[in-house]
């Protein structure tokens, strides 16, 4: 019997759904260097300084999980324009929704995600963010493109 290997996750924190109290919980974390530094080749950046994420988790649709709060990052880019590094601070919100399987056909308008083994992964989530939020062609404020001369082009 071969069984499907595993994925690695560059930046794991495991909460265990069930251990969640009734009023929520606080998750503070952040990554530490080695993480910080396979996340940058995860998402092809030159450089992530760090990676941090301030997250409350509360219980949904009795058994579920509902996330929210902020994910900062300190990294570094290469502008589209110039080619140059340039280091830049982000921040993004956060809003998910879990489901144990089971209860994942009623919820395809939530877009709720599987709980795997009775836990979420934090970490995870937290790296999918940036991975998702990135700007796709990363600038150096005040870069533009130059518009070609159309004065010259008529002559």
């Amino acid at each position: 019997m071969s069984r499907k290997p595993v994925p690695q996750v560059e930046f794991s924190r495991p909460l265990l759904v069930d251990r969640v109290p009734r009023k929520g919980s606080h998750e503070h974390f952040k990554a530490e260097a080695a993480e910080c530094v396979a996340l940058a080749r995860r998402f092809n950046l030159p450089v992530i300084h760090s990676v941090t994420a301030r997250l409350h988790a509360t219980p949904w649709r009795g058994g579920g999980l509902k996330v929210t709060g902020v994910v900062e990052a300190d990294l570094e880019q290469v502008s589209v324009i110039s080619l140059e590094l340039f280091r830049k601070s982000v921040s993004f919100q956060v809003e998910r929704y879990f489901l144990p399987p089971k209860d994942l056909g009623d919820a395809v308008e939530d877009d709720a995600e599987p709980i795997v083994g009775g836990s979420v992964d934090l970490g995870e989530l937290a790296a999918e963010t940036l991975g998702l939020e990135l700007e796709p062609y990363p600038r150096k404020r005040g870069e533009q493109f130059d518009r070609p001369d159309e004065s010259a082009a008529k002559d």
